[in-house]
């Protein structure tokens, strides 16, 4: 029977890999036999990504001549290119949208979306001449719901998956498929940022606003990133071969987000 997980031939490229759920990504794929490089845009974290085995580059994704380099040196370590996971995010700004600076909105968007359009122009030769070729973007849950006081964050998001709808369109005919995965609230410091600059925003009590993080899914718990790296691979594997243009939900079930 074959292995539908089996990634020993396959490439695959992590953006902001190096730490968080980036990390959790790139070692599912390593685990499961790829080749893996990853990209970050902090020294010391991808230094010690190398000391785990992984080929690693300083990069700014949201720095378009950076990203070009990028691509000639994925091209050189790994030979090619089969899986694109586009993870580099930010959390952006936090507050009522007539308190946001524009230089933090622009930011937000620079990262989240020129970052991830810039990986894939830049990238899809690579992908061109790559095997049952993958991209696979991380949107978030709010890129599907509204969220009070993190306008730019959600509205990058959502931008994410126009982004991921279109070119499974356009590149469709060449049988390269591209998917979103939407987490919730994940575990780990980044979200413990987001809750307490939401707690700072609302004037209320950071474990208040903490535990209406943990209570937003119908699971009443925060994701792992491991739950996002096991949807990661699978959008990548052969198991979802037919699965395209699609915006998975990693969430819980979220349905109001504080």
């Amino acid at each position: 029977m074959e292995n539908k997980l089996d990634f020993t031939q396959r490439r695959v490229l992590v953006t902001a890999g190096a730490a968080g759920i980036g990390l959790a990504i790139a070692t599912a794929f390593k685990d499961l036999g790829a080749s893996v490089f990853v990209t970050d845009i902090n020294p010391a974290a991808v230094e010690a990504a190398r000391k785990a085995g992984f080929a690693a580059a300083v990069s700014d994704v949201s720095d378009e001549s950076q990203v070009i380099e990028l691509a000639a040196t994925v091209s050189k370590e790994l030979g090619g290119l089969d899986v694109l996971v586009n993870n580099a995010g930010i959390a952006g700004p936090t507050g009522p949208v007539e308190t946001l600076d524009a230089e933090a909105w622009k930011a937000t968007f620079d990262v989240n979306v020129h970052g991830q359009f810039y990986c894939i122009k830049h990238l899809l030769p690579l992908l061109r001449k790559g095997s049952e070729a993958s991209i696979v973007n991380l949107s978030s849950a709010a890129g599907r719901l509204g969220m009070a006081g993190r306008s730019p964050y959600s509205a990058s998001k959502w931008a994410v998956i126009g982004l991921t709808k279109t070119l499974s369109i356009e590149l469709g005919d060449e049988r390269i498929r591209v998917n979103a995965i939407c987490p919730g609230a994940v575990n780990g410091p980044r979200i413990e940022a987001v809750i307490k600059a939401k707690a700072d925003m609302l004037d209320r009590p950071l474990e208040e606003v903490s535990n209406l993080y943990h209570r937003q899914s119908s699971l009443n718990q925060l994701a792992e990133p491991g739950d996002i790296a096991d949807m990661a691979v699978f959008l990548s594997s052969s198991l979802a071969r037919s699965v395209n243009g699609q915006a998975m939900a990693v969430d819980g079930n979220t349905e109001k987000l504080y």
